[in-house]
C-alpha cells in the first residue's frame, strides 16, 4: 500500500483519515482481522444467512483492508486508504466468489434501507458483473444502483477484468450514475505481462457515456488476509497480495471517504467530478484510462 499511496499522491493532511464516514461494501463478507477491529458496524449475510460476520473466500476482507485497515500488524505499512472510516458489509458472494443477481439486489436493497441508520456515504462494489443472460435482471440491478445514487450515495464500481477488448465494462459499471474504476499501475511491473492494465475492462470508443471514469493501481496489492491466524503469539499470514480492478476500486472509494471527511457538505455528484477533474492524464485512450490516474493530493485541495 505504500507504493499505492505514492503513486496516487495520497499524502493526506493531518487528521484526514476518513473519520466520520461510513463505506458500504457488497462482496464475499469480512473476517475478524485485527487490522479491521472496530471498523465493521454492520453486517448482513445474503448467502449463508449467518448472524456473525465471516468471509469464506477472502476477496471481501482484502477489499475492506484496502479501504480502511489500520495496518496494525504491519506497523502501518499496509494500512488502508481511509483507516478512520467505518464499514457496513453485505455478503453477496459465496466461498468461490460467485454470486447472482438476486443476492446482489437483496444487498442493494439493504443498503438503501440502512443508509440513514449507518450514515452510508459510499458504496464499494468490487464485483465485475458481466452481461447477464436475462436483460431484465441486469436492468433491475442498474435501476437499484441508480436509486442509491439519487439519494446521495457515491457508488464506486469495478470496471471488470474482461479487457483489453473494447466495450467490456461490467454491466453495472456502464451507468452514468456510478464511478467506474479501471486498473493501471504506472511504472510498476512494466515488464510483467500479468499487470492489471493488460486485462482491465475498457469502454466503448466514441460512446456518449465515457467509461471508465478513472484508473487506480491494482497489481499485487497487499492487504488483509481472511485466513490470518495467531499461533503462540505470532501473526501468521496476516496479509496477502491480490490483483485486478477489484483492488483498484476500494483505493478510489477510500479516497472519496477522505474527501467527504474534509468537505462534509460535498455531494456524490461533486465528489465524482472532483475525482475526474483531479486525475492525472496518462496519455492513453479514454476507454482505457478515463480521466486518468487517481490523484488524492489534488482531490483534497
Amino acid at each position: 500500500m505504500q507504493r499505492v499511496r505514492e503513486l496516487v499522491a495520497a499524502n493526506m493532511p493531518n487528521g484526514i483519515d476518513g473519520r466520520g464516514v461510513t463505506i458500504a461494501v457488497l462482496d464475499s463478507g469480512v473476517s475478524n482481522h485485527p487490522d479491521l477491529m472496530g471498523r465493521v458496524i454492520g453486517f448482513r449475510d445474503f448467502v449463508g444467512h449467518r448472524n456473525l460476520m465471516y468471509d469464506n473466500n477472502g476477496h471481501g476482507t482484502h477489499v475492506c483492508g484496502i479501504l480502511c485497515g489500520n495496518g496494525g500488524i504491519s506497523a502501518g505499512l499496509y494500512r488502508g486508504m481511509a483507516p478512520g472510516a467505518k464499514l457496513v458489509v453485505g455478503k453477496v458472494l459465496d466461498e468461490r466468489g460467485d454470486g447472482c443477481a438476486e443476492t446482489m439486489l437483496e444487498g442493494l436493497n439493504w443498503i438503501l434501507q440502512e443508509r440513514e441508520t449507518y450514515g452510508i456515504q459510499v458504496l464499494n462494489i468490487s464485483v465485475g458483473i458481466g452481461t447477464l443472460d436475462e436483460w431484465a435482471k441486469e436492468r433491475a440491478l442498474q435501476i437499484k444502483i441508480e436509486e442509491l445514487w439519487e439519494i446521495g450515495i457515491l457508488v464506486v464500481c469495478a470496471a471488470g477484468n474482461k479487457g483489453p477488448g473494447d466495450n467490456t465494462i461490467s454491466s453495472v459499471g456502464g451507468s452514468n450514475r456510478v464511478v467506474t474504476v479501471g486498473c493501471h499501475d504506472g511504472r510498476y511491473g512494466g515488464e510483467n505481462p500479468a499487470r492489471c492494465e493488460t486485462y482491465s475492462s475498457r469502454g466503448k470508443p466514441g460512446s456518449f457515456i465515457r467509461k471508465p471514469d478513472l484508473v487506480a493501481p491494482g497489481t499485487d496489492i497487499v492487504s488483509c488476509n481472511a485466513y490470518y491466524h495467531n499461533f503462540i503469539g505470532k501473526n501468521r499470514k496476516a496479509y496477502t497480495a491480490k490483483s485486478g480492478t477489484s483492488m483498484a476500486t476500494p483505493i478510489v472509494s477510500g479516497a472519496a471517504a477522505l474527501l467527504f471527511q474534509k468537505y462534509p457538505d460535498c455531494t456524490n455528484e461533486q465528489c465524482k467530478q472532483k475525482l475526474q477533474f483531479s486525475a492525472t492524464d496518462l496519455g492513453l485512450p479514454w476507454n482505457q484510462q478515463g480521466w486518468g490516474m487517481l490523484h488524492v493530493g489534488r482531490l483534497l485541495l
